[in-house]
C-alpha cells in the first residue's frame, strides 16, 4: 500500500516537471514568434506611412492645380459682372439724362402754354366785359321796345312758367291716374281669375266624373250598404269616389284615371243589374269588369293597329296603345289623334319618298308615354322613349318620339314628318279645347304686332286666328317693301306668340284714284 501511494506521488511529481519544462520551452518560442511579428508590422507600417505620404503630396498638388482653376474661374466671372453691371449703369445714365431733357422740353412747353393762357384769359375778361357792356345796352333797347321793365319780364316769364307747370302738373296726374287704373284692373283679374278657380268644377267634371243611371232611388241604399260596407268596398277596389247626392236616379263616379272610372262603371252597372249587392259580389264584379276593361284595352290598341296598317309591335306596346282610349289631352282623345298623326305621317311620308310604315310606326307610338304618366314620374316624351327602347323599338322611332316636342333637334326626315302630323292633327277645327280668354288675348297680341309697323292702317285676325291680313298705306310702302314687312311679322309672331299650325301673313296694298265728272 505505501509503496502504491510513493508510486503515485512520484508520477505526479514527474508529470509537474514534465510539463513545467514544456511550458518554459513554449514560452521562449512565442517569445521569439512576437519579436518576428512586431518587426514585420514595423516594415509594413513604414512602408504603408510611405504610401500615405506619397499619395497626400499627389492629392496636394491636384487640389492646388483646381483651386487655381476654380480662382481664374472666378476671378473671370467677377470681371464679366461688372463690366455688365458698368454696360447697364451708362445705359441707365443714358436713359435718365434723355428723360432730364425731355422733361426740360415739356416745362417748356407748359410754360408757354401758361402765358398763352393768360392772354387768352386777359381777352376774355375783355370780352366778357364788353359782352356785359353790350347787355346793358341790349336790354335798354329791349325795354325801350317791349315796354316791359325788367320786373315786368320776370313776372311775364313766370307766369309762362306757371302756366307749363300747371299742364305738365295735369299730364302726370292723368298718368299717375291711369297707373292706379292699371293696377286696379290687374288686382281685379286676379281676383276674377280666383273666382273662376273656384267655379271651374263644370270643366274639370268633364274630364274627371262619370254617371251611372239607376232604375230607383231605392238602389242608392242597397249600393251604400249596412253601415257603409258596399259603397266603402266598392271605393277601395276601385279607387274611386262614388257620389251619391240628390240626384234623382243618378250616381256620380269621380277619379282622373279613367281606366279605374270605367272599371267602377262597369262592376256598378253589372251590380245593378244583377241586384245582388254585397261585398263579395262587389269583388267578383270588379274582377270582372277589370278583365273586361283589360279586353277592351287590348282590343282598341289592335283596332289602332290596323287602322294604321302597322304591324311587328309588342304586345306590351299594343296593351298601352288601348289605353290611350282612356287619356284625352285639350278634350282630344289620345288615341284617335295618335292614330291620325299615323296616318298623315304615312301620307307626308309617301308624298316625300320616305318608308311609310316607319312613318306611321313613329307617329302611331309619338305619345305612347302618355299611358303611363299617371305610374311613372317624368314628362310623355321620356316615358315614351324609355319604353320603346325597353322593348327594341326602331331607334328611328325612338328619335322620332323624343323630337316631336323639339325637347332635341330633329336629325331625320320622318322626325320632321311626325312634327308635322302632330301640329296638324292639334290645329284641327274644334280638336282641341281652347280657354276664350286666352284665345281672345292671342288674336290681339296678334292685331298688336301687325299694328306696331309703320306704314299699317288696320290689321284684321280672321280664320281664328290662323290668318291676318294687313291693310298697309300705299305711299309709305312700296311693292318691294311689302315682302320684307311679311317676313318681318313673320318672324315677330314665331318669336313672341305660341300657336298651333301656322299663321298666314296676308299684306294688302291698295291705290285709288276717285274723281267726279260734273
Amino acid at each position: 500500500m505505501i509503496y502504491v501511494v510513493v508510486c503515485i506521488l512520484s508520477l505526479l511529481v514527474g508529470s509537474g516537471v514534465s510539463g513545467y519544462i514544456c511550458y518554459g520551452k513554449g514560452r521562449e518560442t512565442f517569445r521569439k514568434e512576437a519579436e518576428l511579428d512586431f518587426n514585420s508590422a514595423q516594415n509594413e507600417a513604414k512602408r504603408v506611412l510611405e504610401d500615405a505620404l506619397r499619395e497626400a503630396e499627389s492629392k496636394k498638388k491636384g487640389a492646388l492645380v483646381e483651386a487655381k482653376d476654380e480662382i481664374h474661374k472666378l476671378r473671370s466671372d467677377a470681371e464679366k459682372e461688372i463690366k455688365d453691371r458698368r454696360n447697364e449703369i451708362s445705359r441707365q445714365e443714358r436713359r435718365i439724362q434723355q428723360k432730364e431733357e425731355t422733361l426740360d422740353k415739356k416745362n417748356d412747353n407748359i410754360e408757354r402754354k401758361e402765358e398763352v393762357l393768360n392772354d387768352k384769359i386777359k381777352s376774355a375778361e375783355e370780352k366778357l366785359n364788353e359782352a356785359e357792356t353790350i347787355k346793358k345796352s341790349q336790354m335798354d333797347v329791349l325795354e325801350k321796345i317791349s315796354e316791359f321793365t325788367k320786373e315786368q319780364a320776370k313776372e311775364y316769364i313766370i307766369n309762362m312758367l306757371e302756366n307749363e307747370l300747371i299742364h305738365e302738373k295735369s299730364v302726370k296726374v292723368m298718368a299717375y291716374e291711369q297707373q292706379i287704373k292699371d293696377e286696379c284692373e290687374e288686382k281685379a283679374r286676379n281676383y276674377i281669375s280666383l273666382a273662376i278657380a273656384k267655379c271651374a268644377a263644370e270643366q274639370v267634371s268633364e274630364s274627371a266624373v262619370s254617371v251611372v243611371t239607376l232604375p230607383n232611388d231605392e238602389m242608392k241604399g242597397r249600393i251604400i250598404g249596412r253601415e257603409g260596407r258596399n259603397i266603402r268596398t266598392l271605393e277601395t277596389l276601385t279607387g274611386v269616389d262614388l257620389i251619391i247626392d240628390d240626384t234623382p236616379e243618378a250616381i256620380t263616379l269621380s277619379c282622373f284615371d279613367q281606366v279605374r272610372r270605367e272599371v267602377a262603371r262597369i262592376a256598378l252597372e253589372k251590380l245593378i243589374a244583377d241586384g245582388r249587392i254585397h261585398p263579395t259580389r262587389i269583388e267578383e264584379m270588379v274582377d270582372k269588369a277589370r278583365r273586361e276593361v283589360e279586353h277592351k284595352i287590348k282590343q282598341e290598341g289592335e283596332r289602332a293597329i290596323l287602322e294604321t296598317n302597322v304591324h311587328g309591335i309588342n304586345h306590351e306596346l299594343v296593351k298601352l296603345i288601348g289605353r290611350l282610349r282612356f287619356r284625352t289631352s285639350y278634350r282630344q282623345n289620345v288615341l284617335n289623334h295618335s292614330i291620325e298623326v299615323a296616318q298623315l305621317s304615312g301620307i307626308l311620308a309617301s308624298e316625300l319618298g320616305v318608308d311609310a310604315n316607319l312613318a306611321r310606326r313613329a307617329g302611331l307610338l309619338h305619345d305612347i308615354g302618355k299611358a303611363l304618366t299617371a305610374e311613372i314620374e317624368g314628362s310623355h316624351v321620356q316615358i315614351g322613349v324609355d319604353v320603346c327602347r325597353k322593348y327594341k323599338e326602331n331607334p328611328e322611332v325612338i328619335h322620332a318620339i323624343e323630337a316631336h316636342h323639339n325637347d332635341v333637334e330633329p336629325r331625320t326626315v320622318i322626325a320632321c314628318i311626325v312634327q308635322a302630323a302632330d301640329a296638324i292633327s292639334a290645329a284641327r277645327p274644334a280638336a282641341r279645347s281652347e280657354n276664350y280668354e286666352s284665345y281672345i288675348k292671342r288674336l290681339q297680341k296678334l292685331e298688336e304686332i301687325c299694328s306696331s309697323y309703320e306704314g299699317v292702317e288696320k290689321c284684321y285676325a280672321i280664320q281664328a286666328g290662323r290668318e291676318i291680313r294687313v291693310m298697309i298705306a300705299p305711299e309709305v310702302i312700296n311693292d318691294e317693301k311689302m315682302v320684307l314687312v311679311a317676313r318681318n311679322i313673320a318672324k315677330q309672331i314665331e318669336t313672341e306668340m305660341d300657336y298651333p299650325g301656322q299663321i298666314k301673313v296676308h299684306l294688302i296694298r291698295e291705290s285709288r284714284a276717285i274723281e267726279y265728272a260734273k
